[in-house]
C-alpha cells in the first residue's frame, strides 16, 4: 500500500497544483533524451502516472515513442486524461516480458511498499540494457527543494523515504547497475507567492503526513517569505539511472 490512499480530492489537488509547464520541465527532457535516447517505435512505462502529465509531455516531446501508463490508485486514474491508463502496482505488471525500452517512475518511489519486488518486476518486462529513470526526493537530499525550506517539519517525513543507497541497493540484487545520479533543476512555480497561494497539502505526501499544527506553521513561514522574495521558484529533484 502506498503511504497514502489517494482518493479524489487528492487526485483533484494533485492535477491542480503538480503539473510543471513545459518550459518549467525543460531541463527534465534534456535528461530523459540523454539517458533514454527516445526513437519512433519505442515503448516507454510511465509507472506510476498519476494525473498524466509526464506520459502526455513524453508523447508530446518524441513523436512516435509509445508510452504505456499504468497507475495503483483508482482516482488517479480517473483524473488522467492520458489515454489509455492500466490498473497496476510496481510489483504487478500489465506487461509481458521484456517488451519495454525503458521505465519511468515520477516521484514514486517511496509509495512503493516492497521495492526488492518491484525491481524483480522491472526486470522482468525491460528488454536488455533498457533504464529505469526515477526522479524523486530521496532521503537525505531536501536542500533543493523549497517546500522543505519552509515546512521544515516535513524534512522528517522524506527521511523515512529510501535513500539512494537503499535503491541502488535493492535494484543491484535484480541485475541494475547505477549508470547515472544528477540533480536536475525545474521550475517548480513562476513566484513564492504563485506558490503560496496555489498550495494544497493533499497535493504533497510530507505535508499530508506532519500535523496540522506544523503544516500551520510551514504556511506562515512560505507566506511570510513570500511577500518579499521574487523571481520563479526553482528547485532540483534527483534523477536515479538504473540500467
Amino acid at each position: 500500500m502506498a503511504r497514502i490512499a489517494y482518493d479524489d480530492s487528492d487526485a483533484e489537488a494533485f492535477a491542480a497544483t503538480r503539473h510543471l509547464s513545459d518550459d518549467g520541465r525543460a531541463a527534465w527532457r534534456q535528461a530523459v533524451a540523454r539517458h533514454l535516447a527516445p526513437e519512433p517505435g519505442m515503448r516507454l512505462l510511465d509507472l506510476g502516472a498519476g494525473t498524466g502529465s509526464w506520459a502526455q509531455a513524453f508523447t508530446a516531446w518524441f513523436p512516435g515513442l509509445e508510452v504505456v501508463a499504468v497507475e495503483p490508485s483508482a482516482a488517479m486514474r480517473a483524473h488522467c486524461p492520458f489515454r489509455p491508463v492500466l490498473a497496476g502496482d510496481a510489483a504487478h505488471l500489465p506487461l509481458d516480458d521484456a517488451r519495454v525500452d525503458g521505465v519511468w517512475l515520477s516521484t514514486v518511489i517511496h509509495h512503493v511498499p516492497d521495492l526488492a519486488a518491484a525491481a524483480r518486476e522491472l526486470r522482468r518486462v525491460l528488454r536488455p540494457g533498457a533504464p529505469v529513470l526515477i526522479r524523486s526526493a530521496f532521503a537525505g537530499r531536501h536542500e533543493g527543494i523549497t517546500l522543505f525550506r519552509y515546512f521544515l517539519e516535513a524534512v522528517r517525513v522524506l527521511d523515512t523515504y529510501p535513500s539512494i543507497a537503499d535503491v541502488e541497493s535493492t535494484f543491484a540484487a535484480a541485475g541494475f547497475a547505477t549508470a547515472a545520479v544528477e540533480p536536475v533543476p525545474q521550475v517548480t512555480a513562476p513566484s513564492l507567492r504563485e506558490a503560496a497561494a496555489t498550495l494544497r497539502r493533499e497535493a504533497h505526501t510530507p505535508l499530508q503526513l506532519i500535523t496540522d499544527e506544523e503544516y500551520a506553521a510551514g504556511v506562515a513561514r512560505l507566506r511570510e517569505a513570500a511577500r518579499v522574495r521574487t523571481g520563479p521558484v526553482v528547485d532540483a529533484l534527483d534523477l536515479l539511472v538504473l540500467r
